[in-house]
């Protein structure tokens, strides 16, 4: 009996890719550095755990498959040639059952169907004749050779082979007679889900030991990291000296090798910076003392020529009315510019006295003359304890300047609610354009588009924000509104204590 042997396409195994998919999904999620780093590292190892088991078991289920393929093959060649010279041709339906379970019984019992004409027969009643395809059935008959098929049934692996019977004789004549065999594959499916099962089984030692091996590396790679991040904060405190230790050679140290660079070079520049500044703040103040002697000078002589104006010619008297003014505007840039020298120098304290709020403003309003020309909201009885003298200055600085580019009139409140003290200042002129607000507080900021050019030194407003923050508080100015003008408001505490 001459045989060959044809092996139809066989589904591939389902892969457990989806493992890999649902353990990520379940691991907790992790902020920073670390956590993603430890992440990665046991998704690479669970992802290649789960790919070389899924290798392995198409790799051991194909080499299971195919050796006890190769074994039913050959017995059930063997079992057909050599029972097929006992068979009677043409068969009848009991021939043909007692071939079908002489050949059954050298196949372990798989069940065996013989066919010949409009005969069939069955080695076991209560075989399947279903699980032989029409293919594989159309393939013995037209090749006239052993063929095979694995088919799924009930979930359970068939193999199904198939051959026509030859007769002995040189010839080879067919006898007409097919035989299938249906043999079972469970116990080896079996076995390959076993040991598929025990590699899984080591899945979880493997992740375990990628989550050790991620955790030990990420202390690693963040402990100088961590270095980085908090000489980063110190210098940010203005601790300019801060250097990380350079060990190795790889990217940290390279990166720890930059930071001390930068932060030396940066050190170098601020401390290049705050010399330049000493020196500037120092020059204002040595000028400012050094023109304070002239300047008397020049104000009493300047005093004495404006006396006596009347008395000379116009274009002297002119001259002289001029020269006074324009002295005593120099006299108070000076004064303005040594105040503000000694803001930013941090020599100034204040001298905290209790005082009564409406008292020190009108007696501010009264020094200046400005009483008729400002309405003045003071509710007796508000106490607080400040710097009278600082806080004159402040009054001072924010009437002066409603009255120079407001519009009457000009209105003085001061309130006293929730351990705050507020003076408010308002007046009816144009107000403020929002891009010139930003800058009111600014030094020597003295123009803007909706007011008169200021005849001050454009220090004033500086000033009295510095002598608010002295106190613990701020100056504020409100925001726009229709028919109103610009509104600050003084902000301190109610109580004050002495602090310099």
């Amino acid at each position: 009996m001459r045989t060959t042997t044809r092996t139809t396409a066989e589904s591939a195994p389902k892969k457990p890719e989806r493992t890999a998919v649902r353990a990520r999904l379940r691991l907790p999620r992790l902020d920073g550095l670390r956590g993603r780093l430890i992440i990665t590292v046991v998704v690479v190892a669970l992802i290649s755990a789960v790919t070389a088991t899924a290798l392995a078991y198409r790799d051991s289920r194909n080499a299971v498959l195919k050796r006890a393929q190769n074994a039913a093959v050959d017995d059930f060649h063997n079992r057909v040639e050599q029972l097929a010279p006992e068979l009677d041709v043409p068969p009848d339906l009991r021939s043909l059952t007692r071939f079908a379970t002489d050949v059954s019984s050298g196949l372990r019992g798989a069940p065996v169907i013989a066919r010949y004409r409009d005969y069939t027969a069955s080695s076991d009643s209560l075989a399947d004749r279903t699980r032989i395809t029409p293919e594989l059935r159309a393939a013995v008959h037209t090749d006239n050779r052993l063929s095979l098929q694995r088919v799924e049934y009930s979930g359970e692996p068939w193999l199904v082979l198939g051959a026509p019977v030859v007769l002995d004789g040189s010839s080879a004549k067919p006898s007409g007679v097919e035989i299938f065999a249906i043999v079972s594959l469970e116990e080896e499916e079996r076995d390959t889900a076993d040991l598929v099962r025990s590699v899984q089984g080591g899945l979880v030692p493997v992740v375990l030991l990628a989550a050790v091996l991620a955790l030990l590396a990420a202390r690693t790679v963040l402990r100088p990291v961590r270095r980085l991040a908090r000489a980063t904060r110190r210098l940010a405190t203005g601790e300019l000296s801060t250097r990380v230790e350079e060990k190795g050679r790889d990217e940290l140290a390279e990166l720890a090798h930059t930071f001390n660079e930068t932060a030396g070079a940066l050190e170098h520049t601020v401390g290049e910076l705050r010399e330049q500044e000493a020196l500037a703040r120092r020059f204002v103040a040595d000028v400012s003392h050094e023109l304070r002697t002239p300047l008397a000078a020049m104000t009493m002589v300047s005093s004495v020529l404006e006396e006596d104006a009347d008395q000379l010619t116009p274009d002297t008297a002119h001259a002289a009315r001029t020269v006074s003014a324009e002295t005593a505007k120099l006299a108070r840039l000076v004064d303005d510019l040594i105040e503000i020298s000694r803001f930013d120098a941090r020599a100034v304290a204040l001298t905290v006295h209790e005082v009564d709020m409406a008292e020190v403003v009108r007696a501010s309003l009264a020094a200046r003359g400005w009483t008729d020309r400002v309405e003045a909201d003071l509710p007796p009885g508000i106490r607080a304890r400040l710097d009278r003298r600082r806080l004159d200055v402040i009054v001072a600085n924010l009437v002066g300047n409603a009255l120079r580019h407001g519009a009457p009139p000009v209105t003085v409140t001061v309130r006293a609610a929730e351990d705050w003290l507020t003076v408010s200042v308002s007046d009816r002129g144009p107000g403020l354009a929002p891009e010139v607000a930003r800058h009111v507080f600014d030094r020597f900021y003295k123009a803007d588009n909706a007011r008169t050019r200021s005849e001050g030194s454009g220090l004033g407003m500086a000033i009295a924000l510095e002598n608010a923050r002295l106190h613990g508080g701020t100056i504020e100015l409100a925001p726009p509104a229709p028919d109103a003008g610009a509104v600050f408001t003084l902000r301190i505490p109610l109580r004050t204590d002495s602090a310099s």
